[in-house]
């Protein structure tokens, strides 16, 4: 595996001349990194800011923690903020999200075209299932793995299935067929739900996760006790993972034409954790929703959701 980029690599100038902890100008941090000063756009919800680079465009907005990178939403680790007109981001925002963004398109690989992809649930562990009791997300995954992996294999990627049958593989075992493959990458699939109290008119579209860096709060805990600072192993691929989220997540929103709910950090998600390579888990839509369980239960849905997977990797 290639070595991931490093931010806090000491012949980096932010690393030389800016803090590794606390907050900074974002326009000190673009200024060190040969980037132009940010743009302020006023849009009546507050202050707006942008920052270029030949990848793209990053936009924060003061007092939210959603940025947009090319249009694409991403949820920060802290709120930007705003002294004396100028806005400054924490720094391992600046790290961890803005520098493998604003620096690179894509995570590098090293010649091993290995992806192993790891349909979510099985057997007795179903996963969501469908408000329209047409099936769930066990098989919705599965399928999604089985249409995606021959055309993998068309464009030169040997795939690897953590499953290939209705059948429980406990998540060390996820974790442990990644290592036995030599895997370059690895992407769970999954679909979303959320129970009928709890449901909102925005609980609908594509969410794509990656580890939480440490240090750094996460976007989504569930039950787990987060504590940020707890060091994973995949939290050497930190970068990596958010260069190869941003590719998968892109490629959904693209093909699929659902609402964008932005890629996001997480922890207790052990299947990811304890990777020793770039790990992301796909959501693929809401099994809660009426009109998304519906698209979810098309075979051509599934097939635009495994297209998304062979582009964002081509």
């Amino acid at each position: 595996m290639s070595t991931p980029i490093d931010v806090a690599d000491s012949k980096r100038p932010e690393a030389r001349s800016l803090p590794t902890t606390g907050w900074v100008a974002l326009e000190n941090w673009n200024r060190l990194n040969g980037l132009e000063a940010p743009k302020r756009f006023d849009n009546g919800w507050g202050a707006t800011f942008q920052c270029r680079s030949t990848n793209g465009v990053l936009s924060l907005t003061i007092g939210s923690r959603v940025a947009y990178w090319n249009g694409l939403a991403l949820a920060l680790g802290f709120v930007p903020q705003l002294s004396d007109g100028l806005p400054f981001l924490h720094t391992l925002d600046l790290r961890k999200n803005f520098a493998p963004l604003l620096a690179s398109s894509g995570p590098r690989l090293d010649g091993r075209r290995i992806v192993v992809l790891d349909p979510g649930h099985g057997g007795e562990q179903t996963g969501a299932r469908s408000v329209l009791k047409t099936g769930f997300e066990k098989d919705y995954t599965l399928d999604w793995a089985l249409r995606a992996k021959p055309l993998l294999n068309a464009k030169g990627w040997r795939v690897v299935l953590t499953r290939t049958s209705d059948v429980d593989v406990p998540i060390a075992e996820r974790v442990r067929i990644a290592e036995q493959a030599n895997a370059s990458l690895f992407v769970s699939l999954h679909f979303n739900s959320v129970d009928a109290q709890s449901a909102r008119p925005e609980h609908h579209g594509l969410e794509t996760y990656c580890l939480t860096p440490t240090g750094m709060p996460s976007n989504l805990v569930r039950q787990f006790k987060d504590v940020p600072a707890m060091i994973f192993p995949n939290n050497d691929f930190d970068e990596q993972n958010l260069q190869l989220a941003v590719r998968l997540h892109h490629a959904m929103v693209q093909l699929v034409e659902r609402n964008d709910r932005g890629i996001k950090r997480a922890r207790f998600m052990t299947v990811l954790r304890e990777q020793n390579r770039p790990a992301v888990l796909l959501e693929g839509g809401y099994l809660s929703d009426p009109d998304e369980a519906r698209l979810i239960a098309s075979p051509a849905y599934r097939q635009k959701l495994a297209e998304a997977v062979v582009k964002a990797l081509e």
